[in-house]
């Protein structure tokens, strides 16, 4: 039997994210939320946050505009799945850019 893909979510803590991780955790795929530091001590998100610790979600210290700790992020797994506002999207280009330097997600091939 295949493994299940290691899969990091970025803005794992916004709207639609949330149900995101919660999917992909629920399916039984490790998964990874990428958070800020601020996020973890946020009392509003801390309900979203002991959800994610619950499911057995693993969070991952990082920010969009961070290269390096995106890059060390991606290295930990195969699929990226980013749920980034739309006040973001332009920057995800950002993401982009760490995951060729991570060098290891690879695009899917759809037959």
């Amino acid at each position: 039997m295949a493994s299940k893909s290691k899969i990091l979510i970025v803005g794992g803590t916004g709207y639609i994210g949330k149900f995101i991780v919660e999917a992909s955790a629920k399916a039984g795929n490790p998964t990874y939320a990428l958070v800020r530091d601020s996020t973890v001590s946020d009392p509003a998100k801390s309900q979203i946050i002991n959800n994610f610790k619950n499911l057995g979600v693993k969070l991952v210290s990082g920010d969009l505009y961070d290269h390096n700790s995106l890059v060390k992020a991606i290295k930990e797994v195969d699929v990226v799945i980013s749920t980034v506002g739309a006040g973001q999207l332009a920057d995800q280009e950002k993401l982009i850019a760490a995951i060729k330097e991570a060098g290891n997600v690879k695009r899917p091939h759809f037959q």
